[in-house]
């Protein structure tokens, strides 16, 4: 498979995203590391990124969306919690586990009933996932047990050939994973933190 390695134009941010919503597989920036993203609904492109990183397909992933009501298209269960802290730390580097909406395949919560969400604060990440019109599944864009790359000659040098699209952009400005916060229970428990 040959990869295309595009800067990030609006043309060429318009181009990943028909690809990804097609059933690609599209690296791109956020700010805390490149994520590796597929649509979320689509379960055969989900595979295909489990297959890419090399990943146990019973290790979740996280569902990246393009704005704050869009939390939506994974949950049906919006506590006062769950909007405080959309209010206070979206868009940012903190993941809240929520109760799954059946449209979300098990492949994408690796079998789980909950989903993990985050809103990037990436201008290319947020263009992308709203031009694909869908919620994407985007681990980290590596080679599984490699570190996390914060740039793209890092996701060149693990998914090049692997991978239909890398966004190109700058290093990553927090360079570590988010915080994965679980709000599914009555108290809010850090099941992650870098």
């Amino acid at each position: 498979m040959e990869t295309l390695i595009l800067d990030p134009t609006d043309e060429n941010i318009a181009k990943a995203a028909k690809i990804l919503a097609d059933g690609g597989l599209v690296a791109f920036p956020t700010e805390t590391v490149y994520g590796l993203g597929a649509d979320a609904l689509n379960e055969d492109a989900v595979k295909r990124v489990y297959e890419a990183k090399g990943r146990p397909s019973d290790n979740p992933m996280i569902v990246h969306i393009s704005r704050a009501s869009d939390i939506g298209q994974t949950t049906r269960m919006l506590s006062p919690t769950i909007v405080s802290l959309i209010d206070n730390f979206w868009p940012g580097p903190l993941t809240i586990v929520v109760k799954k909406r059946d449209e979300i395949p098990k492949t994408t919560t690796g079998g789980l009933d909950t989903v993990a969400v985050r809103l990037p604060d990436n201008e290319t990440a947020r263009k992308l996932i709203n031009l694909a019109g869908v919620p994407v599944a985007a681990p980290s864009a590596n080679l599984s047990g490699r570190p996390s790359p914060t740039t793209f000659e890092h996701v060149v040098e693990d998914l090049n050939g692997k991978v239909d699209v890398i966004l190109k952009g700058e290093p990553c400005r927090v360079g570590i994973e988010s915080t994965v916060l679980d709000v599914t229970g009555d108290t809010p428990m850090i099941l992650k933190q870098p």
